[in-house]
C-alpha cells in the first residue's frame, strides 16, 4: 500500500514537472506568436517590451510550478538531508530568478507595492 502511494507521488511529481515546462514552452511561443502579430503595428521597443513581460511571466509561473514538483519528489521519492539541502538549494536559486524576473518585469520587487498603489497614497 504504501509503496503504491509513493508510486502515485513519484508520478504526480513527474506530471507537474512535464506542465510546468509546458507552461514555459506555451508561454513562449505565445508571446512569440504576439511578437509577430504586432511586429508591424507597434514601434520595436515596444513590441519587444511587451515580449519580455510575457515571455517573464511565463517563465516566473514555470518555475513556480517546478518548486512544487521538486517539493513533492523529495519529500516523497528521496527524504534524506542531503536531498533536504538540495531542496533548499533549489529553492533558493528559483525564488532569486523569480525576483530578479519579476524585477525586470514590472520595475519594483516582489514585496512593494504596485505603481498605481504607490501613488494612490501620495
Amino acid at each position: 500500500m504504501t509503496e503504491q502511494v509513493l508510486r502515485y507521488l513519484e508520478q504526480a511529481g513527474m506530471s507537474i514537472s512535464v506542465a510546468a515546462v509546458a507552461v514555459i514552452v506555451g508561454g513562449f511561443a505565445l508571446a512569440a506568436a504576439r511578437y509577430a502579430l504586432h511586429f508591424r503595428g507597434l514601434s520595436r521597443s515596444q513590441n519587444f517590451g511587451r515580449f519580455k513581460i510575457e515571455l517573464g511571466r511565463a517563465l516566473i509561473l514555470g518555475l513556480e510550478i517546478l518548486i512544487l514538483a521538486d517539493v513533492i519528489e523529495t519529500i516523497t521519492v528521496k527524504p534524506t538531508f542531503a536531498s533536504l539541502a538540495f531542496l533548499a538549494a533549489i529553492v533558493v536559486i528559483r525564488t532569486a530568478v523569480s525576483w530578479s524576473l519579476t524585477l525586470e518585469i514590472e520595475g519594483r520587487w516582489p514585496w512593494q507595492p504596485p505603481v498605481a498603489e504607490e501613488q494612490g497614497h501620495a
